[in-house]
């Protein structure tokens, strides 16, 4: 009801306003609400909102059985693509019956915690953000790692690493401002230079971490190439 208010111009919420009314001016505001005729409104109303309610639930559905998919593809490729096997195929990764779900499981885990780290605060979810950015890439390794084990390895991974991934973000700014100013069309063309870093960056990561002994090749599926010994 309050949303209706405001969207009729009566959500102010300014108590000077209805104090400084007159009389007569009072009598009119009232008149002219209890001549909307409620009841004839009322099945657009519920018809509006039971389509609000579709549009977020299909919204939510989306981002969870097909985005996610399509994000550790996607990530997957530019990972495969550092490491020299260029196919679009990897961008379809993730949606083999036997990764499907395990992939969905993890990514909905990983932003539902990031979620609630958002919730605390904007710096704390900041700062996960950057703790969970790898689940991802983790996943393009192998998708059965399982939701939590992906996450702490994530974390583990980028433990002291995340003001020099913050800095690495920020060097990305001319970049974008420059395609900006391209009327928004050099962005596209920015973005895949981001996208391959990140790739690279996580190989780094992996690297570091089977070097440390903080996960095996076994476990991710990997076999180093001679680059990255």
């Amino acid at each position: 009801m309050s949303l209706i208010l405001i969207v009729l111009g009566e959500g102010s919420g300014i108590p000077s306003a209805s104090q400084n009314l007159r009389s007569s001016d009072r009598y009119e505001w009232h008149n002219s609400v209890n001549s909307i005729d409620w009841g004839f409104l009322a099945p657009f109303l519920l018809v509006a909102l039971f389509f609000i309610i579709i549009i977020v639930l299909v919204g939510i559905a989306f981002g969870i059985l097909i985005s996610s998919p399509l994000i550790v593809g996607a990530q997957r490729y530019f990972k495969r693509s550092a490491e020299g096997e260029v196919s679009m195929r990897n961008v379809g990764y993730a949606f083999n019956k036997d990764r499907y779900w395990a992939v969905v499981v993890t990514m909905l885990w990983r932003n539902f915690l990031l979620f609630l780290w958002f919730l605390l605060l904007i710096i704390p979810g900041i700062i996960k953000s950057y703790s969970y950015s790898q689940v991802p890439y983790i996943l393009a390794d192998n998708p059965h790692i399982g939701y939590s084990r992906a996450v702490d390895l994530s974390r583990q991974m980028t433990h002291g690493h995340k003001f020099r991934m913050f800095v690495l973000d920020l060097s990305f700014l001319g970049w974008v401002l420059l395609g900006l100013l391209a009327l928004g069309v050099g962005v596209l063309f920015v973005q895949p230079y981001i996208n391959a870093t990140k790739a690279e960056l996580y190989l780094d990561l992996r690297h570091n971490a089977l070097a440390g002994g903080l996960t095996s090749e076994y476990e991710l599926n990997v076999i180093e190439t001679p680059y990255y010994k």
